[in-house]
Protein backbone atom coordinates (compact mmCIF):
# COMPACT_ATOMS: atom_id res chain seq x y z
CA UNK A 1 0.00 0.00 0.00
CA UNK A 2 0.78 3.64 -0.47
CA UNK A 3 0.23 7.15 1.07
CA UNK A 4 -2.35 8.90 -1.42
CA UNK A 5 -1.15 12.42 -0.98
CA UNK A 6 -4.79 13.35 -2.22
CA UNK A 7 -6.63 11.36 0.10
CA UNK A 8 -9.22 12.53 2.25
CA UNK A 9 -7.96 12.78 5.83
CA UNK A 10 -10.68 10.38 6.78
CA UNK A 11 -10.24 8.07 4.39
CA UNK A 12 -8.29 4.61 4.96
CA UNK A 13 -5.56 5.71 2.60
CA UNK A 14 -4.30 8.28 4.63
CA UNK A 15 -4.41 6.15 7.55
CA UNK A 16 -1.33 3.97 9.31
CA UNK A 17 -0.17 0.45 6.83
CA UNK A 18 -1.48 -1.40 9.92
CA UNK A 19 -5.18 -0.23 9.99
CA UNK A 20 -5.21 -0.31 6.04
CA UNK A 21 -4.13 -3.76 5.98
CA UNK A 22 -6.90 -4.78 8.93
CA UNK A 23 -9.01 -2.82 6.92
CA UNK A 24 -9.11 -5.03 3.71
CA UNK A 25 -8.71 -7.68 5.83
CA UNK A 26 -12.07 -7.30 7.11
CA UNK A 27 -13.77 -6.14 4.12
CA UNK A 28 -12.75 -8.85 2.33
CA UNK A 29 -13.65 -11.74 5.40
CA UNK A 30 -16.87 -9.66 4.78
CA UNK A 31 -16.82 -10.60 1.38
CA UNK A 32 -16.42 -14.48 2.00
CA UNK A 33 -19.41 -13.84 4.56
CA UNK A 34 -21.55 -12.57 1.54
CA UNK A 35 -20.75 -14.81 -0.68
CA UNK A 36 -21.11 -18.03 2.08
CA UNK A 37 -24.23 -16.65 2.79
CA UNK A 38 -25.68 -16.48 -0.88
CA UNK A 39 -24.63 -20.08 -1.65
CA UNK A 40 -26.36 -21.33 1.39
CA UNK A 41 -29.06 -19.61 0.73
CA UNK A 42 -29.18 -21.14 -2.74
CA UNK A 43 -28.63 -24.39 -1.49
CA UNK A 44 -31.57 -24.34 0.76
CA UNK A 45 -34.05 -22.47 -1.23
CA UNK A 46 -33.37 -24.83 -3.88
CA UNK A 47 -34.67 -27.60 -1.39
CA UNK A 48 -37.85 -25.98 -0.32
CA UNK A 49 -40.76 -27.03 -2.85
CA UNK A 50 -42.61 -23.54 -2.78
CA UNK A 51 -39.33 -21.81 -3.40
CA UNK A 52 -38.73 -23.90 -6.83
CA UNK A 53 -42.35 -23.29 -7.99
CA UNK A 54 -41.30 -19.40 -7.50
CA UNK A 55 -38.46 -19.94 -9.39
CA UNK A 56 -40.85 -21.01 -12.18
CA UNK A 57 -42.95 -18.06 -12.25
CA UNK A 58 -40.42 -15.42 -11.89
CA UNK A 59 -39.39 -14.86 -15.24
CA UNK A 60 -42.49 -15.49 -17.10
CA UNK A 61 -44.67 -12.70 -18.79
CA UNK A 62 -43.73 -9.58 -16.93
CA UNK A 63 -42.98 -10.84 -13.56
CA UNK A 64 -39.31 -10.78 -14.29
CA UNK A 65 -39.78 -7.08 -15.19
CA UNK A 66 -41.15 -7.04 -11.03
CA UNK A 67 -38.86 -9.31 -9.66
CA UNK A 68 -35.99 -6.54 -11.27
CA UNK A 69 -38.11 -3.67 -9.47
CA UNK A 70 -37.94 -5.46 -5.78
CA UNK A 71 -34.27 -6.58 -6.09
CA UNK A 72 -33.41 -2.85 -6.94
CA UNK A 73 -35.26 -1.68 -4.07
CA UNK A 74 -33.63 -4.45 -1.61
CA UNK A 75 -30.44 -3.41 -3.33
CA UNK A 76 -31.03 0.46 -2.74
CA UNK A 77 -32.21 -0.17 0.49
CA UNK A 78 -29.38 -2.51 1.53
CA UNK A 79 -26.67 0.11 0.32
CA UNK A 80 -28.57 2.76 2.71
CA UNK A 81 -28.05 0.27 5.71
CA UNK A 82 -24.32 -0.74 4.82
CA UNK A 83 -23.31 3.25 4.88
CA UNK A 84 -25.13 3.96 8.22
CA UNK A 85 -22.93 5.43 10.35
CA UNK A 86 -25.42 5.03 13.55
CA UNK A 87 -25.14 1.30 13.75
CA UNK A 88 -22.87 -2.25 13.17
CA UNK A 89 -26.16 -3.98 13.09
CA UNK A 90 -27.62 -2.49 10.32
CA UNK A 91 -24.77 -2.33 8.52
CA UNK A 92 -24.86 -6.40 8.70
CA UNK A 93 -28.45 -6.09 7.52
CA UNK A 94 -27.78 -4.35 4.60
CA UNK A 95 -24.92 -6.71 3.54
CA UNK A 96 -27.50 -9.91 4.29
CA UNK A 97 -30.06 -8.29 2.76
CA UNK A 98 -28.26 -8.11 -0.06
CA UNK A 99 -27.18 -11.27 -0.38
CA UNK A 100 -30.47 -12.79 0.20
CA UNK A 101 -31.79 -10.63 -2.69
CA UNK A 102 -29.04 -11.80 -5.17
CA UNK A 103 -30.08 -15.58 -3.68
CA UNK A 104 -33.64 -15.15 -4.52
CA UNK A 105 -33.00 -12.94 -8.06
CA UNK A 106 -30.63 -16.55 -9.02
CA UNK A 107 -33.20 -18.53 -8.27
CA UNK A 108 -34.75 -19.07 -11.91
CA UNK A 109 -30.79 -19.77 -13.55
CA UNK A 110 -29.91 -22.13 -10.41
CA UNK A 111 -32.79 -24.21 -11.19
CA UNK A 112 -32.15 -24.53 -14.53
CA UNK A 113 -28.86 -25.35 -14.45
CA UNK A 114 -28.94 -28.10 -11.45
CA UNK A 115 -31.70 -29.77 -13.53
CA UNK A 116 -30.12 -29.71 -17.11
CA UNK A 117 -26.15 -28.84 -16.68
CA UNK A 118 -24.97 -28.38 -13.02
CA UNK A 119 -21.08 -28.82 -13.91
CA UNK A 120 -21.94 -24.75 -15.38
CA UNK A 121 -22.56 -23.61 -11.81
CA UNK A 122 -18.96 -24.94 -10.87
CA UNK A 123 -17.20 -24.09 -13.93
CA UNK A 124 -18.95 -20.63 -13.86
CA UNK A 125 -17.79 -20.12 -10.20
CA UNK A 126 -14.33 -20.91 -11.11
CA UNK A 127 -14.22 -18.29 -14.13
CA UNK A 128 -16.13 -15.85 -11.46
CA UNK A 129 -13.09 -16.57 -9.55
CA UNK A 130 -10.53 -16.35 -11.77
CA UNK A 131 -11.45 -13.32 -13.26
CA UNK A 132 -12.36 -11.89 -9.73
CA UNK A 133 -8.06 -12.50 -9.00
CA UNK A 134 -7.21 -11.25 -11.86
CA UNK A 135 -9.07 -7.75 -11.55
CA UNK A 136 -7.74 -7.31 -8.03
CA UNK A 137 -4.68 -8.34 -8.54
CA UNK A 138 -4.08 -5.21 -11.17
CA UNK A 139 -5.85 -2.76 -8.91
CA UNK A 140 -3.51 -3.77 -6.34
CA UNK A 141 -0.34 -3.55 -7.92
CA UNK A 142 -0.76 -0.61 -10.08
CA UNK A 143 -2.19 1.33 -6.86
CA UNK A 144 -4.21 3.22 -9.27
CA UNK A 145 -7.28 5.31 -8.30
CA UNK A 146 -9.80 4.00 -10.76
CA UNK A 147 -13.13 6.00 -9.55
CA UNK A 148 -12.86 7.81 -12.79
CA UNK A 149 -14.70 4.45 -14.41
CA UNK A 150 -17.78 5.58 -12.18
CA UNK A 151 -19.03 7.57 -15.31
CA UNK A 152 -18.63 4.85 -17.87
CA UNK A 153 -20.24 2.32 -15.03
CA UNK A 154 -23.04 4.48 -14.64
CA UNK A 155 -24.02 5.29 -18.39
CA UNK A 156 -23.44 1.93 -19.05
CA UNK A 157 -25.67 0.73 -16.06
CA UNK A 158 -28.56 2.95 -17.58
CA UNK A 159 -28.06 1.37 -20.81
CA UNK A 160 -27.65 -1.89 -19.90
CA UNK A 161 -31.39 -1.77 -17.52
CA UNK A 162 -32.34 -0.28 -20.49
CA UNK A 163 -31.87 -2.68 -23.09
CA UNK A 164 -33.26 -5.06 -20.15
CA UNK A 165 -36.28 -4.00 -19.84
CA UNK A 166 -36.78 -3.36 -23.98
CA UNK A 167 -35.83 -6.67 -24.52
CA UNK A 168 -38.81 -7.98 -21.85
CA UNK A 169 -41.80 -5.26 -23.55
CA UNK A 170 -40.67 -6.56 -27.12
CA UNK A 171 -39.76 -9.76 -26.22
CA UNK A 172 -36.18 -10.31 -27.98
CA UNK A 173 -32.92 -12.44 -26.78
CA UNK A 174 -30.49 -9.74 -25.86
CA UNK A 175 -28.10 -12.58 -27.03
CA UNK A 176 -24.53 -13.52 -25.67
CA UNK A 177 -22.92 -10.56 -27.07
CA UNK A 178 -24.73 -8.62 -24.30
CA UNK A 179 -23.81 -11.08 -22.25
CA UNK A 180 -20.23 -10.71 -23.28
CA UNK A 181 -20.65 -6.67 -22.91
CA UNK A 182 -21.67 -7.35 -19.03
CA UNK A 183 -18.93 -9.60 -18.05
CA UNK A 184 -16.53 -6.80 -19.05
CA UNK A 185 -19.14 -4.11 -17.78
CA UNK A 186 -19.17 -6.23 -14.25
CA UNK A 187 -14.86 -6.58 -13.95
CA UNK A 188 -14.77 -2.71 -14.56
CA UNK A 189 -17.19 -2.64 -11.49
CA UNK A 190 -14.95 -4.65 -9.63
CA UNK A 191 -11.90 -3.15 -10.74
CA UNK A 192 -13.18 0.50 -9.36
CA UNK A 193 -14.88 -1.04 -6.02
CA UNK A 194 -11.27 -2.45 -5.41
CA UNK A 195 -9.89 0.80 -6.19
CA UNK A 196 -11.99 2.74 -3.79
CA UNK A 197 -11.55 -0.12 -1.14
CA UNK A 198 -8.00 1.03 -1.05
CA UNK A 199 -8.33 4.57 -1.47
CA UNK A 200 -11.64 6.16 -0.26
CA UNK A 201 -13.73 4.08 2.37
CA UNK A 202 -12.98 5.13 6.18
CA UNK A 203 -11.36 2.85 7.91
CA UNK A 204 -14.64 1.69 9.64
CA UNK A 205 -16.68 1.38 6.34
CA UNK A 206 -15.27 -2.41 5.35
CA UNK A 207 -19.02 -3.58 5.46
CA UNK A 208 -20.43 -1.07 3.08
CA UNK A 209 -17.07 -2.12 1.21
CA UNK A 210 -17.61 -5.46 0.87
CA UNK A 211 -21.03 -5.42 0.01
CA UNK A 212 -20.19 -3.17 -3.53
CA UNK A 213 -17.64 -5.94 -4.03
CA UNK A 214 -20.16 -8.75 -3.46
CA UNK A 215 -22.65 -6.89 -5.71
CA UNK A 216 -20.22 -6.53 -8.64
CA UNK A 217 -18.91 -10.20 -8.29
CA UNK A 218 -22.64 -11.38 -8.15
CA UNK A 219 -23.38 -9.54 -11.27
CA UNK A 220 -20.47 -11.41 -13.37
CA UNK A 221 -21.04 -14.44 -11.84
CA UNK A 222 -24.62 -14.08 -13.27
CA UNK A 223 -23.47 -13.65 -16.67
CA UNK A 224 -20.42 -16.01 -16.68
CA UNK A 225 -23.35 -18.50 -15.90
CA UNK A 226 -25.53 -17.04 -18.90
CA UNK A 227 -22.65 -17.03 -21.40
CA UNK A 228 -21.90 -21.01 -20.32
CA UNK A 229 -25.72 -22.28 -20.64
CA UNK A 230 -25.60 -19.97 -24.16
CA UNK A 231 -22.47 -22.04 -25.17
CA UNK A 232 -24.21 -25.35 -24.26
CA UNK A 233 -27.13 -25.42 -25.87
CA UNK A 234 -25.55 -24.88 -28.87
CA UNK A 235 -23.50 -28.02 -28.73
Amino acid sequence: MYDNPYASPYSVAAQPVDIRSEFIKKTYMHLAGAIGLFALLEYVFLQIPAMRALATTMTTGFSWLIVIGLFMVASMVAQKWAHSGTSKGIQYAGLALLSTAYAVLFLPVMLFATAYAPEIITQAAIITAAMTLGVTFIAFTTKKDFSFLGGFLKIGGFVALGLIVASIFIGFNLGIIFCAFMVVFACVAILKDTSDVLHHYGSNQYVAASLSLFASIALLFWYVIQILMSLSSND
